[in-house]
């Protein structure tokens, strides 16, 4: 027993050195390595940024503009490979293909590879340094850590096995192993001839447990000269769209086409500071008109038979609808007598005409006489047309401008009351837009309304008014462009500037992504496939972009397209 316990340090101090050898470096730590990102190399000037990918025997490089992310699909690379100089050739998917055979035959220790490419691009020319980082050979596995063959045997067996294993030349504990299951062994001989069979059997169990579980320290990552070993399954890499563990966003060149990502170098400058009003499309006031009766009655169809209906194009004096006047009980009486009275002047005059007539030949009645006549029953008669036409003649409704049918409140057989809107022609090629502003405005300031799609409409200032609307006055502008799409009465936020300035940096405003915590972030462009995130305080500029005050600075390159879909990239 003295011996065992003389025997234990001494093993010990054999088997520590044991768990270190699992065949890694002793080193600094090396980094791991994504599954889902190829080895790549990348070099960027100020003009155009490349990315290469090993793939296999061939190496693919794809090649953008530097400040606006835009890939180049025509240019030339001559690249100097350790076969020397080759030419990458255009593939149909934007990107350029080198051939590269050597890629196979390197050292497989070599972890990077150096070349030099030339890029022609129009008048570009630039000589790039390109250093690829090349893939790693996998580690051969065994396949007993592959599965669980080796469960169900018993203990006997597997110390022989890692014994046996421990002798092996190839592995530089063997000896160490073998030292301390000897010295074990003399104890465990000693007392048994002094008949101590309890402290044998704690001494063979110490061995066991320390012999198996040295050899499953020094096993791993080892080869133990098994006929069967073989290499391990290493995944090919996807090169994934993914967030890295910092924040930033890794998006390979393919995916960045497929979102077609667009980046801009912001440079600070000084700009007028705008104001934000609240308005409203109104209709030109020279080129719309309201269709209204003047005396109100019944509404009945044009001679064409049918209302025009809304989005109607219309001429200038073209009949829209007809309205025919009530007539009420007490009126009519009225007229059926004076109708009457109409006839029966009517037929008095007329048998005054017929004897004038008859005795104007003979010299008894003078011809001014019989003209007198005449006149005056040619005015009864006009005058009891006249009545009769009050009551069967409706009121003819026109349009007054060209242009569109945009409001329409027609149905036959409705009472349209004096003054009531019948129809609304609005030219929508002339549209303006009303807005009410705190702050008086100068007449050349510049405007422009944002519609609720994103989209921007330059102004043109018209004029204010004198009188306030709701502690407000209304300010007019006039839509210059085209204005397809927009309706009277749409909302739309009008951008006018001020005579005071103020410095920042310019950006659309789709580069600009609201978080869900409510931060206001831009995405900045720091490697060829490496986007952050950059919290901004912005203010509104125009109808088209944003003042970012704080947050970037100049030289940055920020997305200016794509970054909403960048930003669910998880």
């Amino acid at each position: 027993m003295a011996l065992a316990l003389a025997a234990l340090p001494f093993l010990s101090a054999l088997l520590l050195p044991v768990h270190a050898h699992d065949g890694h470096d002793h080193g600094a730590p090396q980094p791991p390595v994504s599954k889902t990102i190829a080895p790549r190399g990348e070099a960027a000037s100020a003009v155009v940024e490349l990315v290469a990918i090993p793939r296999g025997d061939a190496l693919v490089l794809y090649l953008d503009r530097f400040a606006t992310g835009e890939p180049i699909t025509d240019a030339t690379l001559d690249i100097e490979t350790p076969a020397g100089p080759a030419r990458a050739e255009a593939a149909p998917d934007g990107s350029y293909r080198l051939p590269a055979p050597w890629l196979a035959a390197r050292d497989p220790r070599q972890d990077h590879l150096d070349l030099v490419v030339t890029v022609t691009a129009g008048a570009d020319v630039d000589v790039l340094p390109l250093s690829v980082a090349l893939p790693k050979e996998g580690e051969p596995v065994t396949p007993g850590h592959a599965g669980h063959e080796h469960e169900g045997e018993g203990w006997l067996h597997q110390l022989a096995e890692r014994l046996t294993d421990r002798f092996s030349a190839r592995d530089p504990g063997a000896g160490l192993a073998a030292a301390g299951g000897f010295v074990l062994g003399l104890a465990a001989m000693g007392l048994m001839r002094a008949g101590r069979r309890a402290p044998v059997l704690a001494v063979l169990v110490l061995a066991a447990t320390l012999v198996l579980g040295a050899t499953a320290f020094a096993h791993e990552g080892a080869d133990h000269g098994h006929p069967e070993t073989r290499a391990a399954f290493v995944p090919p890499p996807a090169d994934l769209a993914q967030r890295l563990p910092d924040g930033a966003v890794f998006v390979p060149k393919p995916t960045q086409r497929l979102l077609s990502l667009r980046t801009q170098v912001v440079a600070e400058g000084a700009f007028r500071r705008t104001v934000s009003l609240p308005g409203r499309i109104i209709p030109d006031p020279n080129a719309s008109g309201v269709v209204q009766s003047s005396v109100g009655g019944r509404l009945a169809p044009p001679p064409s038979g049918a209302f025009p209906r809304l989005g109607t194009k219309v001429r200038p004096g073209e009949v829209l609808a007809l309205v025919t006047p009530p007539v009420q009980r007490v009126d009519l009486s009225d007229m059926r007598q004076r109708q009457g009275e109409l006839d029966q002047q009517i037929a008095i005059v007329q048998r005054r005409v017929d004897r004038y007539l008859k005795l104007a030949p003979g010299g008894a009645v003078s011809q001014v006489q019989l003209d007198e006549a005449q006149d005056e029953l040619k005015g009864l008669k006009d005058r009891r047309t006249a009545l009769d036409r009050i009551r069967q003649e409706p009121e003819v409704l026109t349009a007054p401008v060209g242009g569109v049918i945009a409001e329409a409140a027609a149905v036959a057989g409705q009472m349209a009351n004096p003054g009531q809107m019948v129809f609304q022609i609005v030219d929508p090629g002339k549209l303006w837009v009303e807005a009410l502003s705190f702050d008086a405005l100068t007449p050349a300031a510049d405007a422009a309304a944002r519609l609720a799609d994103g989209r921007s409409l330059p102004l043109a200032y018209q004029g204010a008014g004198l009188a306030d609307r709701n502690q407000a006055i209304p300010v007019q502008f006039a839509i210059r462009g085209g204005s397809e799409g927009l309706r009277v009465g749409q909302f739309v936020t009008v951008l006018a500037a001020t005579d005071a300035e103020q410095n920042g940096l310019a950006l659309p405003r789709a580069s600009v992504v609201r978080t869900a915590n409510g931060q206001d972030v831009v995405y900045a462009h720091t490697a060829a496939e490496r986007y952050e995130a950059r919290p901004v305080r912005v203010a509104p500029l125009d109808g088209a972009r944003v003042l970012v005050e704080a947050g970037v600075k100049p030289g940055t390159r920020v997305v200016v397209q794509g970054a909403e879909l960048l930003d669910q990239v998880r």
